[in-house]
């Protein structure tokens, strides 16, 4: 419970909302209780001057402090305070409580002289006492007042937080939760698992990633079913052909002559060259194929590569041209791997070109890279096998025939052999009218 998303997110509100109220109350406390200070100095002082221009005003009118009593008690019931009034001898001759009347007084807090020095002769001094009534509240007692409001608002401000939060919370969990289970199911093999979310948000997107992940999972495990299948069908097929020639020859049925011999050296270079694909292929997917990369003339090589295949296209009446522009620059690359990748494509090329057809390849360059493309006008690819092309095994022909080719590892090698150059392969194709394979290599520095 104590590590659930919804605990967490529970706690977390709660100590932010503790947080903001403590600092809003600490906040509030000391300026309210500067503030409070300030009004009752400033008031207090409105006072002590408004009662000296009184008492002020009153010598000057009756020329003595005869009859002074009555207004100090009334101004000592006004104001709250005590109010003590001596002549410039220092005798009371008024207090607001009339009890030192006719003492010498003996100050312990300063009072006010009037009229100030600098006005003349004093005629005498007054006192307020600093007791404070219950006219105004102190700073401490109203901090106090406010901070009972404070804590009574966050306590419903905290209730109504964890009530939101755990509705919320349990809106956030639940998407997390359905993650879970569908991760577990996936774990344990049940790769059918997809989470439905109509969250737009990070859960959303991590829904989709999760069920990006699964379709990539389970896709990947039926071509991974899909590999052995078909590598076993391309094993059998020229094993079963050996055998039968060696059991057809073991019982005296067929003479070892040349043309036997002959067919036997093809089935066998056939399972050779799977064998040497399929471990190619490994390496290259592996990060573990070796390039040999220095400076090369990609022009030479397209040439070279031309000229192995002119004969196998030319028996199927197909035509095999070059487009060069007179100039391109040096490449970085593994010549030899480099030319593989070359021949996949025109193999693949000639395959799929009727007789009559014509493939072209050219060359251009692109900023620091350059671009070798092998273009027929052939049969096409449909859209919906285009994603698929560079896919283990895969064929456009799914009846697997030797006729529409080799052992369906060619562009899968010239994928792998390229990006182990950094370069990049794409292809475009319109069926019925024929296919564009394109690849980029590096130009040397």
């Amino acid at each position: 419970m104590i590590h659930s998303l919804r605990f967490r997110l529970l706690v977390a509100f709660t100590l932010v909302i503790l947080v903001v109220v403590g600092a809003i109350y600490l906040f509030v406390s000391q300026t309210t209780q500067v503030e409070v200070r300030r009004h009752v100095e400033r008031s207090e002082q409105a006072r002590f001057e408004r009662v000296a221009f009184e008492l002020y005003h009153y010598y000057r009118e009756r020329g003595g402090w005869e009859g002074i009593q009555p207004y100090v008690e009334q101004w000592g019931s006004l104001y709250g305070r005590r109010i003590i009034l001596t002549d410039s001898c220092g005798i009371v001759v008024a207090d607001s409580q009339g009890e030192l009347l006719g003492q010498q007084y003996h100050p312990s807090t300063p009072g006010m002289r009037f009229p100030p020095p600098w006005e003349g002769d004093s005629v005498g001094t007054f006192y307020i006492s600093p007791e404070s009534s219950a006219v105004f509240p102190s700073p401490w007692s109203l901090s106090q007042a406010i901070g009972h409001f404070l804590l009574w608002g966050a306590l419903l401000a905290a209730t109504v937080a964890l009530v939101i939060t755990y509705f919320l919370s349990r809106r956030i969990s639940a998407p997390v939760k359905a993650l879970t289970l569908a991760a577990r199911q996936l774990g344990r093999g049940d790769l059918s698992q997809r989470v439905q979310s109509k969250d737009k948000g990070e859960l959303g997107e991590l829904a989709q990633a999760f069920n990006a992940m699964a379709e990539n999972l389970k896709r990947n495990e039926q071509l991974q079913r899909n590999m052995i299948a078909d590598t076993a069908h391309e094993l059998r097929t020229p094993l079963s052909n050996l055998k039968g020639y060696l059991e057809a020859i073991r019982d005296g049925v067929v003479r070892p002559d040349p043309d036997t011999i002959r067919s036997l050296d093809e089935e066998a270079n056939l399972l050779s060259r799977l064998v040497d694909d399929l471990q190619e292929l490994s390496l290259a997917e592996a990060h573990e194929l070796k390039l040999n990369c220095q400076a090369g003339d990609i022009k030479k090589l397209v040439n070279q590569a031309i000229a192995v295949r002119q004969n196998q296209a030319a028996t199927k009446g197909v035509l095999v041209s070059a487009k060069m522009p007179k100039r391109l620059p040096q490449v970085n690359i593994d010549s030899r791997r480099i030319s593989q990748v070359l021949l996949n494509l025109i193999d693949n090329a000639i395959t799929h070109t009727l007789r009559g057809g014509i493939i072209t390849i050219a060359a251009r360059q692109l900023d620091s890279w350059v671009e070798i493309s092998v273009e027929d006008t052939g049969e096409g690819i449909p859209a919906e096998d285009l994603p698929n092309v560079f896919e283990r095994f895969y064929r456009v022909d799914k009846s697997r025939t030797r006729a529409t080719g080799g052992t369906g590892l060619g562009l899968v090698i010239a994928k792998s052999l390229v990006e182990a150059h950094h370069g990049t392969i794409v292809v475009e194709s319109e069926l019925g009218k024929g296919s564009r394979f394109s690849f980029t290599i590096p130009v040397s520095e």
